[in-house]
Parts: structure tokens; sequence; C-alpha cells
């Protein structure tokens, strides 16, 4: 997959490059590239369990890749530990040191490094004037506010001039007014430090907030790297779309150049090079639905089933006859139970490339009607002449799976871990006991997190020979 807004020839102050991570026989990081210009404020964006944070502590030095190198300004720092590298870490549980002030928590670096008292009495005041703190050296840090020491966590960092700032969840623990308050303030000191800003969070509204570039991730892989705009308006792929604020992500078909199909209609797009009835993913921003009193202009018509006020906006949900569900923000509200006209402009719908058409497994023949794949032996439609143990590839349409409650109803089992809605329809991604993903469509409601035994009926399952 191209990343976009992974420059080439550009002034990297951090390459990561080739970076796989192991725990054991689990991988974190999966082949990970990453180049980060210098001054940049670069966000690493992803849910919990993405890897995001061991990349960050990749970068730091206290954690070793398994495999790959990193480099910061050009030179090799994967085996060099955390204290030689040019770069500091703010952590989100702040880790200051209790037993000391505000002035010596910030000098405690200076001193290790047998600073000149009136420099590093400079340099302290300097730091708590850019964070804002000035005239708190002398206080207690068990008497500051949660934010306060946050400030105070990153004057540490600062104080030491590193070319690099790392900030791990910096802001989790504040508040919601706080953190935007804060927000707002790392931006400036971004801006007035002109130092490499390193942020990991899993919120979307902080990335779009701060960042020059967003590094999206998912499962120890880097999914899409672009801009705030890039990454809102020009998703790669479903997960992204779903991931970055909110969205309506549908079935489609493009029948051709600038037409697609969805929600059982024809639309002008703006989107070329898919071919020809080509099944693709349709998205569609809740804020560029237009909504209005049925009419003649509507391109689809629906019922308003919710309607919320939001402090800027009105959130609807909105029922079409042929059982599409759409999200719509405005700023004028309808009412339950409202009969409402639904438009939205060709440059308004983004269309995606499908990031896979069916489930395919790599399986072997038992015998003409037995398959094994994912760790178990299926009954298949009879493959004439197929030997014992030869290899197959096998496949599975997503709705024909069946999930159960029970897991010991199910031939096999596995924990729904990502749930997408489609519009009329949730799209699942199963891990298997075999360590192995499971795509399902289904009507029925599961939740993330949820263990579920999977059934896959005998007709349902296609294989075919590798040979052929």
């Amino acid at each position: 997959m191209q990343l976009k807004g992974n420059m080439q020839g550009a002034d990297y102050i951090i390459t990561v490059d080739r970076i796989s991570k192991y725990f054991g026989e689990k991988a974190v990081l999966m082949d990970v590239n990453l180049n980060i210009r210098k001054g940049e404020f670069v966000t690493i964006l992803g849910p919990s369990g993405c890897g995001k944070t061991t990349l960050l502590r990749l970068i730091a030095g206290f954690q070793t890749p398994t495999e790959g190198v990193i480099r910061i300004a050009g030179k090799d720092i994967t085996q060099t530990p955390p204290h030689k590298r040019p770069v500091n870490t703010v952590f989100q549980k702040y880790a200051l040191f209790p037993h000391l002030n505000v002035y010596n928590n910030i000098a405690f670096g200076l001193k290790l490094k047998k600073m000149p008292g009136a420099m590093m009495e400079k340099k302290v005041k300097q730091a708590l004037k850019t964070v804002g703190m000035t005239d708190y050296e002398y206080r207690d840090v068990d008497s500051l506010s949660g934010g306060q020491q946050q400030r105070v966590a990153i004057a540490r960092a600062i104080v030491n001039e590193p070319e690099v700032l790392l900030l791990d969840e910096p802001l989790a623990a504040l508040d919601l007014k706080m953190r935007k308050d804060m927000q707002m303030e790392l931006k400036e000191m971004h801006r007035s430090l002109g130092i490499t800003f390193v942020y990991v969070t899993h919120d979307q509204e902080e990335a779009l907030t701060l960042s020059d570039r967003i590094v999206v991730m998912s499962e120890g892989r880097i999914q899409q790297i672009g801009t705030p705009p890039d990454i809102y308006n020009e998703p790669v792929n479903s997960f992204v779309a779903d991931f970055i604020g909110e969205s309506n992500i549908l079935n489609g078909i493009m029948i051709k150049d600038k037409q697609v199909m969805f929600a059982g209609h024809e639309f002008e797009c703006v989107d070329e090079g898919f071919g020809e009835m080509t099944p693709v993913d349709v998205v569609i921003r809740p804020e560029d639905l237009y909504i209005f009193d049925s009419s003649d202009a509507a391109q689809l018509t629906g019922t308003v089933t919710s309607c919320i006020f939001k402090g800027v906006h009105y959130e609807m949900m909105v029922d079409t006859p042929n059982g599409y569900e759409f999200l719509v923000q405005d700023y004028h509200s309808f009412g339950v139970g409202k009969t409402v006209g639904l438009l939205v402009k060709p440059f308004d719908i983004h269309v995606m490339k499908k990031e896979r058409l069916t489930n395919t497994f790599d399986g072997k023949m038992i015998d003409e009607t037995h398959v094994e794949f994912l760790g178990y032996t299926f009954e298949c439609p009879a493959i004439p002449d197929s030997q014992a143990g030869e290899e197959v590839t096998v496949m599975v349409d997503f709705h024909d799976i069946i999930l159960q409650d029970n897991t010991e109803d199910g031939m096999i089992s596995g924990e729904v871990k990502f749930i997408l809605y489609k519009g009329d329809h949730y799209h699942l991604t199963v891990y298997t006991d075999w360590e192995e993903d499971l795509f399902v469509d289904t009507s029925d409601v599961w939740d993330d997190g949820d263990t579920v035994g999977i059934t896959i009926p005998a007709d349902k399952i296609r294989v075919v020979k590798k040979s052929s």
C-alpha cells in the first residue's frame, strides 16, 4: 500500500526503517516504515493495542526492535540507550519526583550533567515560562493540579533542549476542558520551540487539532500517513474512515468513471480509475448529507428515527424505505417520524477500493469431501480427483458465516475485534482460535470483545486447487 505523506528526499530527523517487534511469538509491530521531518508535529493515532506506544518506546530507546533500524539525524541509534539519545519523553502519568519541588524536578537532568548553577537557574525559569508556570518553582508537586503537573513534566523534558520531544498520551488523565486548553498550549509550545514533536494518542479529535501529519495504526501496521485534511477527507480504507470521525460507510458498485451505485441508487461522483461494475466502499461524512423536507430534488427519501442536539448541530438517523440507515448532521432539526429528503454532492462522495471481496484461506484436502483450514476439518462439496494432503485455496463469502452466542455450538470459536456498520448490516472482523482473521457480514448486533461460536455450512465452502 502506498503511504501517502511518507515523502522522499526531505530533511528527516527520525527514520524508522522496516521495524518489527515481537513479544515471544506475538507480533506487536510488523514492517513499520516512517519518516519524520525536523520540526514536525507528528501524531501516532490508533485504538488500544495497535502498537503506537510500542513504536514510541522504540524511538525513545526503552525497548529494542526485533528487526529493523531506527535513525535520528541520520545516525543509527537502534541499540543506543535512552539517556544517550537526543530525545526526551513525557508520559501519561507524569513520573514526577514527589519528594522534590517544581524547580528541582525540572532541574534534575541538568544536575546530572553538572551544569553550573546560574545557567541551570536561567534554563529552568525559561522552561517554566514556556509552559506558563512562572513563580511556581518552589511549590510542592503534590499540591499542583493534574494540568499543572503535566506542564512541569513537559518543562522537565524541554529544559534539556532535546531534538525530539516524545509524548505518550500526555493529556489522557485530564478532564475535557483542561485537555482542550492543554492542546492549544502544546500547539503554541511546538511553534515557539521549533523542535520535533512525536505524539501518541487514541483521541481522533486531538490528533486532528494538533498535528502537521497523522500516522494511523491498526494491529501493528501503519494504515495511512497524511495531513489532517487528507486523513479525514481521503481515507485509504474503511478502518481509517470509521476511526477518524463519524462516517456513513456503504457497499457500492463503481458503474464507470464518475458514476457509483449505493443504497439502491446511482450517484454522480468525482472518482475515476476503479474500472466498470467494480465493488467498492463508499464514504459519506454525516455533515455532507443535505437534509430537507422531502421534494423532487431529493436523491434519497427516508424517515427520521432519532434526533439529538449535540451543541453545535443536530445528529439525526434517517431510515430509507429499502432498509438503509444514514447518519446526518445539520444545524436544523427534523423531528422523529418526519419524512425527509437527502442529497449529497458529487465531490462529497468518497470512493475506496475494497480491501477484500471474500474470505480466503490456505487449506489442504483430507479426502474428496473434507478440507482442513482454520485448524478444523470442514465438510465441503465434493472435489473430484483431489488427493489427501493436497494444498488448496478455500473461499467463504462474508454473509455465509454463522455466529453463535455459545462457543460450543460452533465448529470453531473466535473473538469479535472490529465492527463496521455498513448502512444495512454489520461487517465484523473475528479473530479465530487459529490466530487468523475471519470476516463476517451479519444483521445481528455484536459487541467488540464478544466470544462467539463459528459455523460454516458445507455448501458455502468453495475449494480451488492451487495447481489449477
